[in-house]
């Protein structure tokens, strides 16, 4: 399915949002808070569009995507980019190799997500971090009716028009309107062995932003080793 709409894949996004993927991204971005000579990885990257950024400010990306047709479009627009195939519940790397793992807007077509979560909390290093954006449950009533009416009604129309393979973007708002809200997910993230979660609302809850740490030693505690996790949570939201 992803393989079939990976050509205009961008372009459609940005006139579903009405142009507010860019801002999402950007916000995402600096959650994730990468500096040089660190390392991230971008799951479900898709084309790259969400790996630019940081290959831009000279920050080593590896995008990891499951479409090989989505990572050779990706390839062909950003040859400097480390695109890599692979399945979000078995990643292709070493435990430790990341100083922080994001995925946007993919966690959702993942079959086991909280897999996915344990195998990101994995392949990152001790005190790294996660960060999550996903399309979630706006938290004014009004609004929620609102946006679920555009889900089920106007986005299929839209998508017919401009998309090569509308029947994805049904797929798109029956996953978005079954997906769990952001208190759910939250607790998801810490039950993978993930601290520290938080998360921001952004456009009212129609996405929101998690974020994650992987524990490490504290004074007097042992290292931890490859594979294993400490647990100190804590959940709070912010609007």
């Amino acid at each position: 399915m992803f393989d079939d709409v990976a050509p205009k894949y961008d372009v459609v996004n940005d006139v579903l949002s009405m142009g507010q993927t860019r801002r999402w991204r950007r916000i995402v971005v600096d959650a994730v808070g990468a500096e040089r000579g660190q390392r991230v990885l971008d799951l479900a990257a898709g084309t790259g569009t969400s790996s630019e950024p940081y290959a831009d400010a000279g920050i080593d990306v590896v995008a990891c995507d499951f479409s090989l047709g989505m990572l050779k479009v990706g390839k062909r627009r950003r040859p400097d980019i480390d695109f890599v195939a692979g399945d979000a519940t078995n990643l292709p790397f070493a435990d430790n190799s990341f100083d922080a793992c994001t995925i946007s807007f993919g966690l959702r077509n993942v079959n086991e997500p909280k897999k996915a979560l344990a195998e990101m909390l994995r392949v990152t290093r001790p005190g790294g971090r996660l960060v999550v954006a996903e399309f979630s449950q706006p938290t004014v009533a009004l609004w929620r009716t609102t946006y679920t009416e555009y889900l089920m009604r106007a986005l299929p129309a839209i998508a017919r028009k401009v998309s090569s393979n509308p029947d994805a973007y049904v797929y798109l708002a029956e996953s978005i309107r079954a997906w769990p809200d952001q208190d759910r997910l939250a607790a998801w993230i810490g039950d993978s062995g993930w601290g520290d979660v938080e998360y921001r609302n952004l456009n009212g809850g129609i996405v929101a932003v998690h974020r994650a740490t992987k524990a490490s030693a504290a004074p007097g505690e042992e290292p931890l080793l490859p594979g294993q996790v400490r647990l100190r949570r804590r959940t709070s939201a912010v609007d």
